[in-house]
């Protein structure tokens, strides 16, 4: 049983893993290799010169996985309810976890497939957004969004962000107490 299992490891993905696994949580990313950010050249992402989306995605993938995530390339079918917590399915494959985060960027068949509350999305080209809380909680307990699917502007920078902070208020949940990771230099 993984603490979490995050869907998609686009910039919201990856970011929500690679603060999860550092926490010390047990976690699964499932991807399957069709961020939009594959298409993307982007110049205003904080930190960062330039990079292509490419560049972004392995750099996000290869943090996450550095502080001990599970990386499964695969394409979630469906998450169904357990008397603790999920099993998510793959076409071959099932996992558990207690919580789980959509980051599936502009793809939500999955969230209303599951009974996720959904509305119109108001950024272009992105028809579908989940409903969720500031804290990126859905309708259904244990089950959170973040990123584009969670209706957040779609630019990398901000996916990333909302992915750390929907990540954050799990692990804060799992703890019982708010979360903070900060890194302070080695003298």
């Amino acid at each position: 049983m993984y603490d979490i299992a995050i869907i998609g490891c686009g910039p919201a993905g990856a970011s929500a893993a690679l603060f999860a696994a550092k926490a010390g949580k047990k976690t699964l990313v499932i991807d399957n290799d069709q961020s939009i950010t594959k298409r993307a050249w982007i110049e205003n992402h904080y930190g960062v010169m330039e990079i292509t989306g490419p560049d972004l995605v392995e750099t996000g993938k290869k943090q996450a996985t550095k502080f001990g995530a599970n990386l499964v390339q695969g394409k979630a079918q469906n998450v169904v309810r357990l008397d603790r917590g999920f099993r998510i399915e793959t076409s071959n494959e099932q996992f558990e976890a207690l919580h789980v985060i959509l980051a599936t960027g502009v793809l939500a068949d999955l969230a209303e497939k599951i009974g996720l509350r959904t509305k119109p999305g108001t950024e272009p080209r992105i028809k579908t957004v989940i409903v969720v809380d500031p804290n990126g909680k859905t309708n259904i307990d244990g089950v959170w969004a973040a990123g584009t699917v969670a209706g957040v502007s779609v630019h990398t920078i901000v996916t990333a962000g909302d992915g750390a902070k929907v990540a954050i208020n799990v692990i804060s949940e799992l703890n019982g107490e708010r979360y903070v990771d900060h890194d302070v230099l080695k003298s």
